[in-house]
């Protein structure tokens, strides 16, 4: 990947055209009705290319249990470029209850200018009285990447692009204890192959690549999980907390390359501000721990290699790489239009490592930026998010995502 290319500010452009499709809807709690009707892009569309929904049928819908979206888009970002990306949403609700969860389904196929190929399908599953929680995270990734070494003092203009293939798979199940708190187990599979170098090399850096990286990287194991989850909508938090917990133990007897432990602590919370506005104020912190021996190289806590890839806005993934990450982030955010299609957000973050578990972190790395939201269904609350971000020594660039970051 052209280094100078990803760090350069260039135009951006957006096209996006969304299929709601009616017969498939969530049920989603009473909220109370607003004086302005609510839009989405799935209005917008109909709008225009067929003929007006009557209000009594947008009633009937949105009263279905299940919704679904299909997004084609084209967007960039500072990692892939500018991709090509089909995504499909779908949320529900196992039943009618006011305190049921809202579950919901993801996946996409994103082809990029880079040739990168990211596939992933991603479900958070809630049953019957919230009594399981059954989480999927399954990803396969074709994957160009830069690699800076270890710590917060590396040179940003001496990272080295290697290539991979990637499969991730990550399956927990999770049973209530008492109100919104949760404990289970979970099976996590991680392998890298065909890692390679794509940048020319010295011989000793060569030497140096493959010492760390090899050409295969592998980590399964069991996955440890405490969950506390006050949030009703998942997709787009306006209130509650979320506090996650995950213990991972690698085993070598199950194909992993060492026995290596790493420590998850996620911790969000939520709350409107000012205090009867739909403004709402997102807090997040990561603490991302290897606290014995360390994964393999690429697992290690890094930038953008969160579960959903979304730390570091303002910074391309992979740039901060080390045994330990501290993570903080908070982002604001309100309505631009009163029909609710679109809204902003403004955030800032915080990120520190560490290259070795008893040294001091040697820097703390400042992002920051602004973004624009529009609303894909206006039912789940599921929005495209388009963010720009700043980071430290000229990084910047857009970040998209479907659903909130955090």
């Amino acid at each position: 990947m052209n280094k100078n290319f990803t760090q350069k500010i260039i135009t951006f452009f957006f096209f996006i055209v969304i299929f709601t499709t009616n017969s498939l809807a969530q049920t989603v709690q009473p909220e109370k009705k607003d004086s302005v009707i609510q839009k989405d892009m799935g209005d917008v569309y109909r709008s225009i290319f067929k003929p007006k929904k009557s209000s009594k049928q947008d009633s009937i819908n949105a009263k279905r249990k299940y919704q679904f979206a299909f997004i084609p888009a084209i967007g960039y970002t500072l990692q892939t470029g500018f991709a090509a990306v089909l995504s499909a949403n779908m949320a529900y609700l196992s039943d009618t209850g006011y305190n049921t969860k809202l579950s919901s389904v993801n996946t996409s196929f994103t082809y990029s200018q880079y040739k990168q190929t990211i596939i992933p399908f991603v479900a958070d599953i809630w049953t019957k009285g919230n009594k399981w929680n059954f989480i999927s995270d399954f990803r396969y990734i074709n994957y160009p990447s830069s690699v800076f070494g270890l710590g917060g003092k590396t040179d940003p203009n001496k990272g080295v692009t290697i290539n991979f293939q990637a499969l991730k798979i990550h399956q927990a199940a999770l049973k209530s204890l008492s109100n919104d708190f949760y404990a289970g187990v979970g099976f996590y599979l991680d392998k890298f192959w065909d890692i390679k170098a794509i940048d020319p090399l010295t011989r000793t850096e060569n030497k140096q690549l493959q010492k760390e990286l090899g050409s295969t990287e592998s980590a399964v194991g069991l996955a440890f999980r405490v969950l506390h989850d006050t949030r009703k909508n998942q997709i787009n938090p306006d209130g509650g907390s979320y506090y996650n917990i995950v213990f991972r133990k690698n085993i070598k007897s199950f194909g992993s390359d060492s026995a290596s432990q790493t420590l998850l602590i996620d911790a969000r919370t939520y709350f409107h501000f000012p205090d009867k506005s739909k403004n709402v104020l997102a807090l997040w912190t990561l603490d991302w721990l290897s606290p014995a021996q360390a994964p393999p190289y690429l697992l290690l806590p890094s930038t953008g290699w969160d579960d959903q890839y979304n730390t570091g806005r303002g910074y391309i993934q992979g740039r901060f790489r080390g045994r330990t990450m501290i993570y903080f982030e908070s982002e604001y955010r309100f309505g631009i239009t009163q029909n609710g299609l679109l809204g902003g957000v403004a955030f800032a973050n915080l990120q520190s490592f560490s290259s070795d578990i008893s040294n001091q972190f040697s820097a703390v790395f400042i992002g920051y930026g602004v973004g624009l939201r529009i609303k894909l269904n206006k039912h789940s609350g599921a929005n495209l998010c388009l963010d720009y971000g700043w980071g430290q020594n000229g990084s910047g660039g857009f970040f998209v995502n479907l659903g909130e970051v955090f």
